[in-house]
C-alpha cells in the first residue's frame, strides 16, 4: 500500500494500536530543558519508577537562562531554581546535560541538529511545542506536555492519536530578499493560525528543495503556528551532507548504511493526503505580522486588512488584536518607528541567520533610538560568529551580541520588551504579552529585522537591495 513519508515513520514506530484509541508510539530521542522536566522527574520519584532509557535523553538549559554574564550565578530566583533542579535531576538519573557554559549548551532545537543527534526517520519529542523544528531532517517530531514527558521517561513510549496528513507544496524561485521565514509566515497567513489543526504537514516542492537545512528548520519550526502537530521535509543529499561529520552522527560504514536507509524516506508517488495546498514562490514577498497570532501577517508593503475584507466571524478578534497592537485597519506599516529589534530564538538563531543580518548591518550603524539584541542559538553558533568576525560587525553597528538562550522570544527570563513598545522579532509567536507584559511583537525575517534596526522604522528589504 502506498504511504506518505509521515506514515512510513509513524507506522514503523507503533508498538501497539489501541482500538478506537491512540497508538503506543516508540520515541527514538527525547530532548528536555529546565521548564517542563522538573515535575516529570518528580512524578517518577513519587511513583518509584526508574528512568527507562536515559541514553535516549539529552538535556540543556535554555528557556530561563540569562544571556549576559552566564559565568555568574543566575540572579532571578525562579530561573536559578529551575536550572539547579535540572542539574540535580540529570545527575541523579544519569542524563547527559549541556548546562550553562558547556560548549554544547544552547536552545534545545538548535543543538539537536548541530550535534548530529537529530537524524532522518526518527521519532523525537520534547516538552516544547517547537520540537517540530527537527522535522526538517525527515523526522516525526512534536512537542508534548509535562505529563507526557513523564510518560516517555517511564516507558520510552507515548500514547498519541495519529494525526491526519497534509501536504503543502511551494514551487519556484524566491524573490531576492525573501527568506524561509517569509515563506512560512506567508503560508500561515493564507491558511490561518488554525488551518493545520489535527494535521501533520509535509512540505514539498522545488522551493523547499532549494533551501538549506537551516532554512528548512525555520519552516518546520513554525508548523505549530498553523495549528499542525508538526511538519517535515523528505531528507535528501543536503540532509546527508549536513549530518556528516557532526559530533554524534554515525560515521564510516555505519553512516553509509544509515544514508542508504534514509534514501527510502519519501512519500510514494501515488500516496494520498487528507488535505493539500499549493503556492507559487513568486507570490511571496517579505512578510510582517500586524496582529496577535502568526496568521495575522501580510506582505510588508501591503496595508492591514480593512473590516470589510474579513469574514464576520473574524471581526471581533481582529479588532481586539489591533487594539492591543495600537494599529488601525487599513494602516500601512512601512515607515512605522520601532524601538526594539530581536534576532534570535529557535526559529532564527543559527549561523546562517546571523550571517544574513550581518550582511545588512556591515559598515552601518543602528538608529539611535533602537535597542537591538542578537542572541545566538547555541555556544557553537556563538563560537562560529566570533571566528567569522560577525561579533565585530554587530558591535560596530551598535547591536548587542549576547550569550545563547531563548531570550526575548518568550519573556520567561530577563530579556523582556517593555510595555507598549514594538519589537520586530525573528521569533515565532506574537501573542499578547509573549515578549513581556504589554509588549507588541511583529514577526519578520532576519533581513527585515536587521534593516529595521538600521533604519529605525519598518522597511522593505527589496528597496534596500
Amino acid at each position: 500500500m502506498s504511504k506518505t513519508l509521515f506514515d512510513k515513520i509513524w507506522d514503523s514506530h507503533v508498538v501497539k494500536s489501541i482500538p478506537e484509541g491512540p497508538d503506543v508510539l516508540y520515541i527514538d530521542r527525547h530532548f528536555i530543558h529546565e521548564v517542563t522536566s522538573p515535575q516529570a522527574f518528580s512524578g517518577l520519584e513519587k511513583r518509584g519508577l526508574p528512568l527507562f532509557r536515559p541514553d535516549k535523553i539529552v538535556a540543556t538549559a535554555d528557556h530561563n537562562v540569562p544571556t549576559k554574564n552566564q559565568h555568574l550565578p543566575i540572579s532571578d530566583a525562579l530561573s536559578r531554581l529551575q536550572v539547579e533542579k535540572l542539574t540535580e535531576n540529570c545527575r541523579k538519573f544519569g542524563v547527559e546535560l549541556y548546562g550553562l557554559n558547556h560548549p554544547y549548551q544552547g536552545i534545545v532545537h538548535v543543538i539537536g541538529p548541530e550535534l548530529g543527534i537529530t537524524q532522518p526517520g526518527m521519532t523525537i519529542v520534547c516538552g516544547d511545542s517547537h520540537t517540530s523544528t527537527h522535522g526538517a531532517f525527515g523526522a516525526v517530531a512534536f512537542g508534548i506536555g509535562t505529563s507526557e514527558v513523564e510518560q516517555v521517561f517511564a516507558t520510552q513510549c507515548i500514547l498519541q492519536p495519529k494525526p491526519l496528513r497534509m501536504r503543502i507544496t511551494v514551487n519556484g524561485k524566491l524573490v531576492k530578499g525573501v527568506q524561509a521565514k517569509d515563506v512560512i509566515l506567508y503560508i500561515i497567513s493564507q491558511i490561518s493560525a488554525s488551518g493545520g489543526n489535527g494535521y501533520f504537514v509535509e512540505y514539498a516542492g522545488s522551493t523547499f528543495s532549494d533551501m538549506s537545512m537551516e532554512e528548512r528548520m525555520t519552516v518546520c519550526n513554525m508548523s505549530i503556528e498553523m495549528g499542525a502537530r508538526g511538519g517535515l521535509i523528505a531528507p535528501d543529499e543536503k540532509t546527508f551532507d549536513y549530518i556528516k561529520g557532526r559530533e554524534f552522527a554515525p560515521s564510516g560504514k555505519e553512516l553509509d548504511e544509515a544514508i542508504a536507509s534514509w534514501r527510502e524516506l519519501n512519500t510514494d508517488p501515488d500516496a494520498t493526503f487528507d488535505k493539500e495546498y499549493h503556492f507559487d514562490a513568486v507570490d511571496i514577498g517579505p512578510m510582517i505580522t500586524y496582529g496577535t497570532n502568526p496568521g495575522m501577517g501580510m506582505q510588508i508593503n501591503n496595508n492591514i486588512p480593512s473590516l470589510e475584507e474579513l469574514d464576520p466571524s473574524e471581526k471581533s478578534g481582529f479588532t481586539k488584536s489591533l487594539s492591543y497592537m495600537d494599529l488601525k485597519a487599513g494602516e500601512k506599516l512601512i515607515g512605522k518607528p520601532v524601538n526594539y529589534v530581536f534576532i534570535g530564538s529557535c526559529t532564527n538563531a543559527r549561523i546562517e541567520d546571523l550571517r544574513a543580518a550581518a550582511e545588512i548591518v556591515r559598515g552601518k550603524r543602528k538608529a539611535d533610538h533602537v535597542t537591538a539584541f542578537i542572541i545566538p542559538g547555541s555556544k557553537q553558533v556563538e563560537k562560529q560568529a566570533f571566528e567569522e568576525g560577525l561579533d565585530k560587525i554587530f558591535t560596530e553597528a551598535g547591536f548587542e551580541l549576547r550569550q545563547p538562550g531563548c531570550s526575548a522570544c518568550l519573556g520567561m527570563n530577563e530579556d523582556k520588551i517593555p510595555k507598549g513598545e514594538y519589537c520586530v522579532s525573528t521569533s515565532n509567536r506574537n501573542f499578547e504579552g509573549r515578549q513581556g507584559p504589554g509588549a507588541r511583537t511583529m514577526l519578520a525575517s532576519p533581513l527585515t529585522a536587521a534593516l529595521t534596526a538600521i533604519e529605525g522604522k519598518i522597511s522593505d528589504i527589496r528597496d534596500y537591495i
